[in-house]
């Protein structure tokens, strides 16, 4: 990136917002009016050249010349010195100072692959006739609205821009191959454009006609490996029905598109104010005044006259001839791919100059997805290009290296202007499991903790413990893995949980041993005290225990129990006594 600096005294320009075939777009700002401005200079190695000069102060003039919502604002225009980039002389760099507008091209949206709604799609192409319509009737023809060169706002609003080889109809209306250059880009080019022949505001409307294609379909109405097939195509065949490649759309969308796309001017809208209200006519649910569009007719068979030597063949509008059999065969064909041949070499003298970007000439961007970054490197650079801005993403399916996708992408900029960088994303390989730090939720409540560890991306094991200490109930006594280790996210984090006091045990009324296991089992610290018994409670009965039975007591609070010592005396022994009346024997 260049290091921002100033310029014309008042703007200080840096970041690069885009590339085009003659200029460069950076974000500047103006240090007077403390306002963020967008700033268009030629590129140096044009500078020189009087025709681009021309090319880029009309572009001020026409744009600075229009004051509407949905068209850029040109606030100033200058020149600065700069080098030449291949003599390295001094030369001046035209440029120009325009709105700065926070947004995204159409054909940015629609690299992205994003389905664009009918409606929406529509929408657009009302704003941008709307700007059309404005700018023709200050005179002035845009003459290149493509999808590069409509902007969207955040805010969904529609700004029309690059008034780079606009036209005021009066110069418009002198045929413009007497320059033997045709202007424009390809893929929006009108048959008349691409005749050299001469232009008026009915240019745009075809134009518009093809964006709105696009925006219906993702891709253009013509396509083709070379701009010279491509505007053939404009010139001789006639466009697909959106519907065939959307079946979803209404009949009167093709309608609409099919009119802005006649081949013949006097066919099409008349306006774009004129197709703006058929736009707006179908998004408020009002017929539309554009015509049905009318199947395809066969192709005409020829009729032949049965004769004994030869055959008469009547071709509609040609002249009638009779030849031999074999000949009739082959003699449409030949004539045909003369035909063809002638267009083909006529078109490209005529259009080999200047077509596309504005740029003086075009090479065949290469195709490098799927290449290894060294492997597209080295294509772009064969093919008179720039490697541009790399940027690297995790990718699961391309191996680490490879190039997922490009900025031009071939399937809709097919011919770039020499010196184009091209942006190109590369595959980091499969993206690392995501990890996490165990949050440290020993102390909280269960329900907390489980919060917090769903939070951090994990999912919960609940395990309830005994209490061991003073922990109260449902409170985490424990989390395994320990807090502060590193986990992959979606792996199990196990809560230990305490259950809360325990209930004392009632052991009255049991021997000593089954007493000391029960209460222990339960947590507590057992004191065992003798105490005095009777017949009824013999010794090693538990007669007393100092915690109620039943009630939640902290573990750490001790229990006495007492065990009786009592022992039965023995059964008194019975001894004879002497009776003084008995006598002694």
């Amino acid at each position: 990136m260049v290091e921002p600096h100033r310029i014309g005294g008042r703007y200080e320009i840096g970041e690069l917002l885009g590339r085009g075939g003659m200029a460069e777009v950076r974000k500047g700002t103006d240090i007077r009016l403390g306002r963020t401005v967008a700033v268009k200079r030629l590129r140096t190695d044009l500078a020189s050249d009087a025709t681009f000069q021309a090319r880029f102060r009309r572009e001020a003039q026409s744009a600075a010349s229009l004051n509407h919502p949905a068209i850029v604002s040109v606030y100033d225009t200058g020149e600065e010195m700069a080098d030449d980039a291949a003599t390295g002389q001094p030369v001046a760099q035209p440029y120009i100072v325009m709105e700065y507008v926070a947004g995204r091209t159409l054909r940015e949206i629609l690299r992205e692959g994003r389905k664009i709604l009918p409606e929406r799609a529509l929408e657009i192409t009302s704003g941008t006739l709307g700007a059309l319509d404005y700018s023709h009737r200050a005179g002035i023809i845009h003459r290149d609205i493509k999808p590069g060169n409509v902007m969207l706002t955040p805010a969904g609003d529609v700004k029309v821009m690059d008034f780079g080889i606009a036209r005021a109809v009066a110069d418009a209306q002198s045929t413009m191959t007497q320059t033997a250059a045709v202007v424009g880009t390809a893929q929006y080019l009108s048959p008349e454009q691409a005749r050299g022949e001469t232009v008026d505001s009915r240019s745009d409307v075809y134009s518009t006609g093809c964006l709105l294609f696009e925006l219906l379909t993702g891709r253009p109405p013509f396509v083709g490996d070379s701009p010279v097939a491509v505007a053939y195509q404009h010139v001789r065949e006639q466009a697909p029905a959106p519907s065939s490649f959307d079946a979803d759309l209404p009949p009167e969308v093709d309608q609409i598109v099919a009119k802005a796309l006649a081949k013949r001017v006097e066919d099409r809208y008349q306006s774009a104010a004129a197709m703006k209200e058929d736009v707006d006519r179908f998004l408020a649910g009002r017929p539309v005044q554009a015509p049905p569009v009318p199947v395809t007719p066969p192709v005409p068979v020829v009729a032949t006259l049965p004769t004994d030597t030869a055959a008469t063949s009547v071709v509609p509008g040609a002249q009638e001839w009779t030849e031999e059999p074999e000949r009739r065969k082959v003699a449409p064909y030949v004539i045909i791919g003369l035909i063809v041949l002638a267009l083909l070499i006529g078109g490209g003298l005529m259009l080999r100059d200047v077509l596309g970007n504005d740029s003086p000439e075009e090479v065949s961007l290469p195709r490098v997805t799927n290449m290894t970054q060294v492997e597209a490197e080295k294509a772009i650079t064969d093919a008179g290009l720039e490697v541009g801005e790399i940027t690297q993403e995790f990718n699961d399916e391309e191996p680490a290296g490879n190039v997922l996708s490009q900025d031009p992408d071939p399937a809709s900029d097919g011919f770039v202007a020499p010196g184009t960088s091209v942006d190109l994303v590369v595959s980091k390989g499969k993206a690392p499991p995501e990890t996490a730090t165990i949050p440290p939720v020993v102390g909280q409540t269960k329900s907390a903790a489980e919060a917090a560890l769903r939070e951090a991306g994990f999912v919960v094991k609940i395990k309830t413990v005994k209490q061991t200490s003073d922990e109260r109930l449902d409170e985490v006594v424990g989390v395994s893995p320990e807090v502060g280790k590193t986990l992959e996210l979606g792996k199990t984090v196990t809560l230990k949980v305490s259950e809360g006091p325990p209930v004392v045990p009632d052991v009255v009324g049991l021997s000593e041993e089954d007493a000391k296991k029960i209460l222990r089992e339960a947590g507590f610290k057992v004191t065992v005290q003798p105490a005095a018994g009777d017949a009824e409670h013999p010794a090693g009965e538990v007669l007393f225990q100092t915690l109620p039975a039943g009630t939640k007591q902290d573990v750490k609070t001790p229990i006495f129990i007492q065990v009786s010592t009592y022992v039965e005396p023995p059964p008194p022994t019975n001894t004879p006594t002497e009776d003084p009346t008995l006598p002694v024997p």
